[in-house]
Formats: C-alpha cells, structure tokens, sequence
C-alpha cells in the first residue's frame, strides 16, 4: 500500500468526537467495518463491535431511576449535534503480529453475569456517562489498586478521570503500529491525585484494532517518582454472552483458585471447564497464556491472550445484582468478564522503571 492510501484510510479509520458530556472519544474502524470505541472517561472501552455490527463488550444497562442513559449502537462518524476532528497521533497503518514486554509480575480476572434478551444488546445498553461516576461494563481500567484491597476509591482512580490524547508516545518495542488502527493515550495524576496516592507516574495506553477485527490494549506506567512504589491492576473486560448458563471458561482446569466467598480460602478448580450457576468471586493463580470462554448458543469463543499469571472470575447473581445501582436486576444472564490483571503479586516499580501489560482479544465462530 502506497503512502497515500495510508494517509487516506488514517482519516477514515480513526475519528475523535464528543459524547453528551463534551468528553472526547475515539472511534476506531478497519478496512472490513468492525469498530472498537475508546472514551477518554477512563481511557476506557466502550464498545468493541464485528463488521456486521454485533457487539462484544457493551456498557451495561441500568435500570434505576436516577441513572444518566447513555445509548450505545453501531459508533456513527459523530454522534448528533457532536463535533468530529483529527488527531495526529491516532494511527492507522498496516501491521504484523506483536510482542509484548512484562517486566514485572502481572495476573488476570474474569467475571460474568447477564442482561435482558439478547436483542437489548447494543442498541438499548445504557450505564452512567458522566464523570466522576466510572462507566460499568465495556473495558473499565483498575489502577493503581483492583476492588478494595487498599485504601482508595473501588478498583482504584484511572477509570474516573479524564485521560488526553499521547501526541508524543514513545515507540513500543514490538511492531503493534504495523496494519492496526490505533489510539494512544495518557494520563498522569493531578495534584488532587497526589494526595491520595503519592506517587507521580505516567500511564500510556494503546488500544489497537487489527484487519481480521481482534482488539488489543497495551499499557506501560512508568515510576517518574524519586522512589519506588507498588501497584495493582486489571483490564476489567464485560464480555456479551447469551446466556451464562450456556456458557463455558477453558483454561482454568485443575489450577488453585482463592474464593472471595469463602474468605479467600484457597481451593482446586476440578472440572474439565468453569461452568455458572451461583455467584463466582475467584482469583485463580498461574493460569495458562490462553483462555477460551465458549458461548454455545452464539456459537462463538472469546480467546484471550495473556501472559499466564493469575485470573478473577465473578458473577454477582441475582441478590447482588439487585443491590447495583447501575445493573439491572437480571443482567448477570448475558455477561461475562475476564480480566488481564495484577492483583495477588502487586507490581513495584523502583524509579524510572516501566511496566508493560498486554491484553489481545479474539473471536472465532463455530458451527
């Protein structure tokens, strides 16, 4: 491909606009048509979706009055009465497969629940938008801590401040800009940060989206602190499934797994795969690279890939479900999550020190 067609496909495959609350969002699409849309609420996720418009990561619906609805369908160029412009940073080049680096220790989650039918999905989801509330559902962002397991706000400060577009990223040292759509993003803490969390550092995120649709997000933070500090982390991905009772998690077999329901004890799983019939809260310790989560009524597996360190798996179920303020009551049929995460080992980094976490999501059909 020419430079000028390069040049060309960057202004149609990567577009920045605002959404309701005037916060800016990049909408990522490849040569095929299927999108990923980044808010930079959060740097988070949105909305992950196929060529053919099916959506794989939705915010989540809530049901309560009260909440700020936010709809979510096929990302249009700009949503209406919205501005639409280009960023220099934002890249859409052609690439090959890539690498990742992971200095320190890192881990993984997953969680799942269910929605209203199927039909619901994308089109009808809505969550609260506004900041400083965190979006539920899509690819929230833990850091520096994952749920309450210190003394900051749930699942840590990233997800509810509003991160900018990286016109000066530094390059990774893999070939992740080669044929991929992508978006860099940064936040740095404020002086208010500062005073929760003492420490300064800077966290640069890519979210990328390849030619065959498969969605990749690459984070580094690095210690511009005088001293070292440590850190929790999670790619906290809801994932669309048909129903959870359908729905099966490979890759866990026979590892040991702390179950949050049982004062973290520790267990064996000892099943061929993880099935769904209660609430699940796990954190499951050395897992493999790879982990398959099999939805049989859609016939189609999530693949993820990871670095094989530990994964949480949860399901509120019905009672907790209930209790959520922006989950409907019986939105723990139709989602799932699995989470790249750092959360048993905490992740320390001395001064100047980068860590890099790499989490690739695929989809395969079946017939």
């Amino acid at each position: 491909m020419n430079h000028s067609a390069v040049a060309g496909d960057r202004r149609e495959a990567v577009e920045v606009t605002k959404d309701r609350n005037g916060i800016d969002q990049v909408v990522l699409r490849n040569p095929r048509g299927a999108s990923a849309q980044v808010s930079l609420h959060g740097g988070q996720v949105l909305s992950w979706k196929t060529d053919r418009g099916e959506e794989f990561c939705p915010p989540r619906r809530a049901t309560r009055s009260g909440v700020l609805s936010h709809k979510i369908s096929t990302p249009p160029a700009c949503w209406p009465g919205e501005s639409k412009f280009s960023s220099g940073q934002l890249s859409a080049q052609s690439s090959a497969k890539n690498t990742v680096e992971s200095r320190n220790a890192r881990c993984w989650c997953a969680s799942c629940s269910r929605g209203k039918k199927e039909g619901r999905q994308g089109s009808d989801l809505t969550a609260i938008f506004k900041p400083p509330t965190a979006v539920r559902g899509g690819i929230p962002i833990c850091f520096p801590q994952f749920g309450n397991r210190g003394s900051l706000e749930q699942h840590g400060f990233a997800r509810n401040k509003i991160w900018v577009i990286d016109d000066n990223a530094p390059p990774l040292h893999t070939n992740d800009s080669d044929g991929k759509t992508y978006a860099d993003l940064l936040f740095k803490p404020s002086q208010e940060d500062l005073k929760v969390w003492p420490h300064s550092f800077e966290f640069r995120l890519r979210v990328s989206l390849t030619a065959d649709g498969y969605l990749t997000m690459i984070s580094r933070i690095r210690n511009i602190n005088c001293k070292p500090f440590s850190f929790s982390f999670a790619y906290h991905t809801y994932f669309s499934v048909s129903d959870i009772s359908e729905v099966r998690v490979e890759g866990l077999e026979t590892l040991d797994y702390l179950d949050n329901l049982y004062q973290r004890e520790r267990f064996t799983e000892q099943g061929d795969a993880l099935t769904f019939e209660s609430e699940v809260d796990r954190v499951y310790l050395s897992s493999s690279d790879v982990i398959a989560v099999y939805d049989h009524e859609k016939k189609r597996t999530f693949v993820i890939r990871k670095d094989g360190l530990p994964d949480v798996v949860w399901n509120p179920w019905e009672k907790k479900s209930k209790s959520m303020v922006d989950f409907g009551d019986e939105e723990y049929k139709q989602m799932l999550c699995v989470d790249g995460a750092a959360i048993e080992k905490p992740i320390t980094l001395k001064p100047g020190e980068e860590w890099t976490g790499r989490l690739e999501l695929s989809v395969m059909l079946s017939t």
